[in-house]
């Protein structure tokens, strides 16, 4: 029976993005986020509650894909959609690539060794969460939304934010193997730092934290490759 909880817990994820998907058609791109970072909560615990519970296996790791695409994927798609819509219907459809890039992206994680203890190409929850902090920022953030609120901005950030998915870009996971500060120092940088850009500027610091760990996630390499 306990073989059975993750896989439980991610199809959470999956009706969490289908849900979304459901908000986005109703014009309500708020609880659509909702939903996602619900969906995102989910996809934190059922890996965790596998490793606890020792039942690991390509099922779970097959489901786990097919969640992160509904939620991750096609979810944040609609999501830009939506709001690329009022401005230029054409190119709305711009915000497609988000989906196809996302496949292209977990497909890849399945069948690529090299990462397992980091990531090669942006996470497509991280994706997610930059595209799903639009919304917020639009309805809390007047002055930087009249500066997102341009069609070339918005498609730009669809077709970069595609690219970083199947990018050959080492980034970092947060897999804790101890608290040493030497072997950590990244993790630790870009935690402290994910905090500071919270309290500093709110809703406009989910963005930045993406950037930010991109931006780490580089220095580590450069750090590691030096002699």
């Amino acid at each position: 029976m306990k073989k059975h909880i993750p896989n439980l817990i991610t199809c959470g994820n999956i009706l969490c993005g289908c849900i979304g998907i459901i908000h986005c058609f109703e014009g309500d791109l708020i609880q659509a986020v909702y939903w996602m970072g619900l969906g995102a909560i989910f996809d934190f615990f059922d890996g965790m509650l596998a490793r606890l519970l020792k039942v690991m296996g390509d099922m779970g790791k097959e489901l786990d894909s097919l969640a992160d695409m509904v939620t991750f994927g096609v979810l944040p798609a609609f999501v830009l959609y939506h709001l690329i819509l009022p401005l230029n219907e054409i190119w709305a459809f711009s915000a497609l690539l988000i989906p196809l890039f996302s496949g292209l992206r977990l497909a890849k994680f399945n069948i690529d060794t090299r990462q397992t203890d980091s990531f090669i190409g942006l996470p497509t929850p991280a994706n997610a969460l930059f595209i799903g902090a639009l919304p917020f920022i639009f309805l809390y953030e007047p002055d930087a939304a009249n500066w997102l609120r341009q069609t070339w901005i918005l498609v730009t950030i669809s077709a970069v934010m595609s690219l970083l998915l199947v990018a050959e870009l080492p980034l970092l996971a947060l897999k804790f193997k101890s608290l040493d500060w030497e072997a950590n120092k990244f993790r630790f940088i870009l935690i402290i730092g994910a905090v500071l850009l919270v309290v500093v500027f709110q809703v406009l610091a989910i963005p930045l934290i993406i950037i930010w760990y991109i931006v780490v996630s580089v220095l580590s390499q450069i750090g590691q490759n030096k002699p």
